[in-house]
């Protein structure tokens, strides 16, 4: 990839992210006061929908921008030779370069999805009260509660969504080509990318779950150590099946319409660019 192509893709995956972030956050905010311990409506229920915006503001170009460089690195890395580099082990190496980038990149969305849900369940508090909270009580080190949770929720989604859009792909293409007599067209394909997208978000809520509960907990309490496995069956003891599955909804839309919208703007930033 030549340097400008690199830079205008860059921007608009960018641009890309924090358009979707921004449009679609209330129904993040919707998601997270489903999911808290104390409930939707003690969480705020509808009032201040977008309370925590500025938090997600201000993280999301760096959150995409720092993925898409770790994983266009990674791709090319990992194709330069070698066994990765064959045409067929190509998922292996996109789910590969994925899975890191999403570890890097959640050294930066960790720190302002703390911030960013603290303040969604607490809409009485601004941004920056949150922020200041959250250092004088725990330190640098509470803006990374939820890291190890957060990252399996990112890692877990690639892979299930991966396989669940091949499989996607590969079915629905085959109807459709052999009904239209040629390939896909542009918003076919980004139907199965919707549909894998809601799949794999719906099978990974619990890990979304356990994040939220993790990042929301009071500071020395038994949820806010990480665990996830014992915040998973503490959720199951008190709310059953559908408190695993809290917030599955809007988690769902959030991914699979915010999918057509990533496109979307990615492409039309990139062509802008170029």
């Amino acid at each position: 990839m030549e340097r400008r192509e690199f830079v205008a893709s860059l921007v608009a995956g960018g641009c890309a992210g924090m358009c979707v972030d921004l449009t679609l956050f209330p129904l993040d905010t919707i998601k997270t006061r489903l999911q808290s311990q104390q409930g939707f409506y003690k969480a705020g229920g509808f009032r201040g929908i977008y309370a925590g915006v500025p938090s997600a503001a201000v993280g999301s170009f760096p959150n995409a921008a720092a993925f898409f460089v770790t994983y266009e690195c990674t791709k090319s890395l990992l194709g330069a030779g070698g066994a990765l580099a064959a045409p067929h082990a190509a998922p292996v190496t996109h789910m590969l370069a994925a899975s890191l980038g999403e570890i890097v990149a959640c050294l930066i969305r960790v720190p302002t999805e703390v911030v960013k849900q603290r303040t969604q369940a607490s809409p009485s508090s601004t941004t920056y009260q949150m922020l200041l909270a959250t250092l004088r009580e725990e330190g640098v080190r509470g803006l990374y509660r939820g890291f190890g949770s957060t990252v399996l929720r990112e890692v877990g989604f690639i892979q299930l969504y991966s396989f669940t859009h091949s499989l996607t792909h590969f079915f629905l293409s085959t109807l459709w080509s052999w009904r239209q007599g040629h390939t896909l067209y542009s918003w076919q394909a980004a139907v199965c990318g919707a549909f894998a997208g809601a799949v794999a978000a719906f099978v990974t809520t619990p890990l979304d779950v356990a994040k939220t509960r993790i990042m929301l907990a009071k500071a020395g309490s038994t949820t806010a150590s990480g665990n996830i496995p014992v915040v998973l069956y503490d959720v199951w003891k008190s709310r059953g099946l559908t408190g695993l599955f809290a917030g599955s909804i809007p988690r769902m839309t959030f991914i699979s319409v915010g999918g057509f919208i990533f496109l979307g703007t990615y492409e039309k930033v990139r062509r802008t660019l170029l």
